[in-house]
């Protein structure tokens, strides 16, 4: 009788665990979700992956999906960095991104996340959809996604951004996006970056550049050293001697890539193609030609190149309002609910 009602409380105690579990894991809790409206992306589906300590890309990413989801109707997933203990957004943990698992159903993954050290469980789905040779946008600090200190052990190890094993030197960056992490080109939090345009004459056609004009963001050019020679670069920047959009150029400086086109392949993988923009903290997207620059690339990795307009709508649905960068800046006791 005794071990039949122990049996039952545990089971009991089960049942009631797996269902707090299943009922925190839904739209509004640990991701955001969006099913599209009417449009050419009805169909698709992007996952937008924040994880950053710095630039704010828990307010860029749900930004970005709810243009692409509101006005070109693909589904959206947000997902972010959750502190377990209290299912806080938390930047600076980089130990959590929960919901990797929406990457099975991905037609694009979008992600701007910094020097994480992630469960290999969602390191898994990560490399998965890499091996199905999926297209990727990294910006920003995803040149240096990944850190390892801990689990030096793991399989993904070798994607931290100093990575030297073979084949993986500079880690995942390197591999997928074509550099990791080097410097900071400009003094950072005091010069800004402008873009230069028609910097690469014969690109100046491509699809992911149609209707984008003008570029400035208050975040720094990034040095950039290791692009191999499969990168198409789309977009050089120069430093901006301060940090408004009026602040002159400081042609002292060499100018930088600050946005490229790279195939990637990995290890029994099929070869994807990736864009990746050294731009990308939330007050850059302050820009419209930068929101049209990434959404453009978005419609060209989806092979959705022709439907790329000069005139493609990036306003906000909604309000935006960024933050400034920093470390430890964010804005503390976010939930997922809050950017609903």
């Amino acid at each position: 009788m005794k071990s039949s009602f122990v049996k039952t409380r545990l089971l009991f105690l089960f049942l009631f665990v797996g269902m707090q579990f299943f009922a925190c894991a839904q739209n509004g809790v640990t991701f955001l979700q969006y099913e599209g409206t009417s449009g050419p992306g009805k169909g698709k589906h992007i996952v937008l992956v924040a994880g950053d300590d710095e630039y704010r890309s828990e307010e860029s990413m749900p930004m970005l999906a709810k243009i692409l989801s509101n006005r070109y109707g693909f589904k959206t997933t947000v997902l972010f960095p959750i502190e377990p203990s209290t299912g806080n957004i938390v930047p600076n943990y980089q130990n959590n991104i929960p919901g990797l698992e929406h990457l099975e159903s991905a037609d694009l993954m979008i992600m701007l996340i910094r020097f994480r050290e992630l469960p290999d469980e969602q390191s898994k789905y990560i490399e998965n959809f890499l091996k199905a040779g999926k297209p990727i946008i990294g910006l920003r600090t995803s040149t240096h996604a990944f850190a390892y200190s801990k689990n030096l052990t793991s399989p993904f190890a070798k994607w931290a951004f100093n990575s030297k094993t073979e084949g993986w030197e500079r880690g995942f960056g390197q591999r997928i996006f074509g550099e990791t992490w080097v410097n900071h080109h400009g003094y950072h939090a005091k010069e800004g970056t402008r873009a230069l345009i028609d910097g690469v004459k014969q690109m100046n056609d491509h699809p992911v550049l149609r209707g984008v004009k003008d570029i400035w963001g208050p975040s720094d050019v990034y040095g950039i050293k290791n692009l191999p020679k499969e990168a198409d670069v789309l977009v050089y920047g120069q430093s901006t001697a301060g940090m408004e959009d009026k602040a002159p150029l400081m042609w002292e400086k060499s100018v930088m890539p600050i946005a490229w086109t790279k195939p990637y392949q990995i290890e029994g993988g099929k070869q994807g193609m990736a864009f990746a923009s050294t731009m990308g903290a939330s007050l850059d997207f302050q820009s419209a030609d930068l929101r049209r620059l990434v959404i453009n690339a978005s419609f060209w990795l989806m092979g959705m190149g022709d439907m790329v307009k000069p005139d493609l709508n990036v306003d906000y649905v909604g309000s935006y309002q960024p933050t400034n960068f920093g470390f430890d800046t964010f804005r503390k006791g976010m939930r997922v609910a809050d950017f609903k």
